[in-house]
């Protein structure tokens, strides 16, 4: 599994690009916004983009999805449907202050906690995290998790914004994210990447 990480967007967010080298098929995680880098990398690799997964709804990780689905336009969008009025509301999701433009979407496949999507050899298993956003989830893949901004390095994700719960999020944390191997390795939406073991230890914030 080939894991790439380019910074998109006007907060930066790191918009993951994955590939699996066995069947060259691939899907891109959170996309701030469109970046010429990420596209030159997709194309150098000839991969087949079979779907552009979010794991929540806000602006700052969806100012990207149209760009990349008229440029994969086989693409299907991915979500939780528990972030379906998120993603569809400009206001929820904030994305005029985080895009200067207002963004509704409409997914393609709506998941659940526990389904799972088949890419290539790569099988995804979808984690139903709220807390951040009424519908935020993270994407198992091996010993690789993709936690949206569920999970920081040393950190969690903001609950003061519409939606947020933090008695929710220190619950999905526990009861969905620490319970994986320790080793697993977790690639957030900000900050660089860490591990369920370390961050069981010593997060201070939950």
């Amino acid at each position: 599994m080939q894991i790439n990480c380019i910074p998109s967007g006007a907060l930066g967010v790191n918009t993951y690009y994955v590939r699996d080298e066995h069947t060259n098929k691939g899907f891109i995680v959170d996309p701030g916004g469109f970046s010429p880098k990420m596209e030159t990398l997709i194309k150098k690799d000839f991969c087949d983009i079979e779907y552009i997964i979010l794991t929540h709804g806000h602006g700052d990780h969806i100012g990207g999805v149209k760009d990349y689905l008229s440029l994969f336009p086989n693409a299907k969008l991915v979500a939780c449907i528990h972030e379906k009025d998120f993603l569809a509301n400009p206001v929820l999701n904030m994305s005029r202050d985080c895009c200067g433009m207002n963004i509704g979407l409409e997914a393609d496949i709506w998941v659940n906690d526990n389904d799972t999507l088949q890419i290539g050899n790569l099988t995804l298993k979808f984690l139903y995290t709220p807390g951040h956003t009424p519908g935020g989830m993270c994407i198992s893949v091996e010993n690789v998790l993709f936690s949206g901004d569920t999970l920081f390095q040393q950190s969690i994700g903001r609950t003061d914004f519409p939606g947020g719960s933090f008695p929710q999020l220190k619950n999905s944390i526990h009861t969905k994210l620490f319970t994986l191997p320790e080793d697993t390795v977790v690639y957030p939406g900000h900050m660089g990447s860490t591990n369920i073991g370390l961050e069981k230890r010593s997060n201070p914030f939950v």
